[in-house]
Formats: C-alpha cells, structure tokens, sequence
C-alpha cells in the first residue's frame, strides 16, 4: 500500500499540523524539554462545522481531556491537542481562550465547548513539576498549524519523549487506498513515550539487521511511559466506524513490539472530514452518504490504519535527535 505525498497525517486534505517546543536550560539543573502539537481536522471553524470522530482506550493509564463527549456524541468540536501530563490544564485554558475568541456565542447564546487534549509523561528529560507551557503556547500551537509537511521527532509535545529507550516524539505517516470509484487517505500522527529498547521491532520493519542499544538508564528510570494515536482519514465514516478503525491502530502499535505496560496510556483518537457537521441547523433530521461496512474498501481502511500506525512510531524514532535535559541526562537519537 503506498503513501502519500508528503507520508503524514496532512496528506488527508485540509488536515493542519503546528508546534511550539520548549529547550531551555533553567537554574538548579532543570530544564524546560517540552512543548505543544496541535493537530486540526480542517481549516474552518471547527466549532461550527463539527467532524465525526470516536476514541478508543487501549490501556487507560492517562490524562487526556474531551474523551467522554466525543463517546457520547461521536463528534469533534476542537483541534487535538497534545503536551505532557501537568500541562493538560494549560493547554486546555490556552485552547478554550483561542476557540472563545472565534466563536462569541459560546457560553452566551449557544452550548458550551468540549476541547481534547492528550499527554505523555516526558518527566525524565522534562521539569514537568514547573509547568512551564502556558496557555499562549496551546494558542501559537493552533496558529502555526498548517497543510503540507511538518518537523517530527523531538518537537512540540515530542520534544522531552522516550520511544522504546531512546529519543521519540512526533512521529507521521499515511496510506492511500485505492478502489475503482475513488481514492481516500489514511493519515496518522503519533506522540510516542513508551516501551524498552528489547522490544523494539524496527529491524523487521526495516528488513534488515540493526544493533539493539543496551538498556539505558532511560529504560530503567522512566516511567512506563504512553502513547497517543491519531487517526485521520477523508473517507465518508461514521462515529461507530471510525471507532472500527481506532482499535485497528492498536494492531499496528502492537507490530512495533510493546507490551502496553501497565503504567502506559496508550489511547487512539479518530475522526473523519470527508463531511462536516453544523453546529445549528433549522432541520430536524440529517443525512451523510457513508461507506458501507461491508465493502471491500473497508478492509482496505484497516490495513492502511495498521500500516500507518506501525511507521507513524518508527518515523518518531527517525526523525529525533538526541536531547539533553533536566539533571544533566541526555537520550540517544536511533542509530540507524
């Protein structure tokens, strides 16, 4: 199954993608080793012309915030935010402030919003205990997001992640499906922090034999660590579908090797822009063309879903650099 132009989730048309990192070295041998990814469905007003979408909990070892709504309701109403595990709140406070700007009526005239934001715990590099992303960065997050390729690795909420002992971060990659009547994408965007280094699968995904590391000190003193999976496509599915496809990005998290440790999150959010939905509407019903289960395209989806998420981890690991943090510790980048 081949990719995509640019191999990320922007292959999926009007998907955005935006950062800002955190790398600073603070007083008392901490260090700011962080940041923000944010990720949007389209280039509207996404409170207006909501997406559907649905979640789907591997190993529910985490923080994430909107979860329970987009269960509920089956739809997405903000951009996906990702950062570490104490800056949810900030991210969430920056992210609201952002939306209420856009859109006046909310709280006022019409109902309340229901923002996501996802986290990994990133406290062996990061000074997660002084919370230094505030909420302007969840703002300049959403307005650096843009169509096209973007930096991966050890940026944004990246930046301070640990992928199977050494560095991870912001990984991407897509898949096109192919049938006779027409072409969707697949596109999937992983924050990766979690697994040891003897699990690792990349020499099979690579074909070829590849040195292991030892056990580093990451492997042995960081916490288990989690995992967020985002999945896009421009496929017309619905919620109950698109939850189809979250638990097939557990198949391909699963490929990389990882055990799911007890102590790691690891969670799959989905959502859809082949159609979007108003947020009002002087009509009492709705109708959405959709691809029927049962088609062959269907298959295909999941396979591209699996195949995605597998390299998504894998090009987080590529992509990053060795990174230096707090305490004087320091995580390799993979030598290929």
């Amino acid at each position: 199954m081949i990719h995509g132009k640019w191999n990320s989730i922007t292959d999926v048309p009007g998907v955005k993608v935006g950062h800002v990192t955190l790398n600073e070295q603070l007083p008392n041998d901490d260090y700011a080793c962080t940041g923000v990814t944010a990720i949007l469905p389209h280039s509207g007003n996404i409170f207006e012309q909501k997406v559907p979408s649905a979640s789907f909990v591997l190993n529910g070892f985490g923080k994430t915030a909107g979860l329970i709504q987009i269960e509920e309701l089956g739809v997405m109403e903000s951009p996906i935010m990702l950062t570490n595990t104490f800056s949810v709140g900030a991210v969430l406070e920056g992210t609201l402030a952002y939306i209420l700007e856009e859109n006046r009526s909310i709280g006022d005239s019409t109902s309340s919003l229901n923002i996501v934001v996802g986290e990994c715990n990133d406290s062996y590099l990061n000074s997660m205990r002084l919370m230094k992303v505030k909420p302007h960065h969840a703002i300049e997050a959403i307005q650096n997001a843009d169509v096209g390729p973007f930096a991966q690795g050890a940026v944004g909420a990246g930046k301070g992640m640990i992928c199977f002992g050494m560095k991870g971060g912001i990984g991407s990659s897509s898949r096109i499906v192919q049938c006779d009547e027409k072409n969707y994408t697949i596109g999937v965007l992983t924050l990766t922090n979690f697994g040891k280094s003897g699990e690792c699968n990349i020499a099979d995904w690579l074909g070829r034999t590849v040195n292991i590391p030892p056990q580093s000190e990451a492997n042995n003193s960081k916490p288990d660590g989690s995992v967020i999976i985002v999945v896009a496509t421009d496929a017309p599915v619905n919620e109950r579908q698109l939850k189809r496809l979250a638990k097939r990005a557990a198949i391909g998290l699963g490929r990389t090797g990882t055990h799911i440790h007890n102590g790691s999150g690891d969670i799959i959010i989905a959502f859809s822009n082949a159609f979007t939905i108003p947020h009002t509407s002087e009509g009492m019903t709705v109708a959405y063309e959709l691809l029927r289960d049962d088609h062959p395209v269907m298959n295909d989806l999941f396979q591209g879903v699996i195949e995605a998420t597998e390299e998504a981890v894998y090009q987080s690991m590529i992509h990053a650099e060795t990174t230096n943090g707090r305490q004087g510790r320091t995580v390799e980048k993979w030598s290929l």
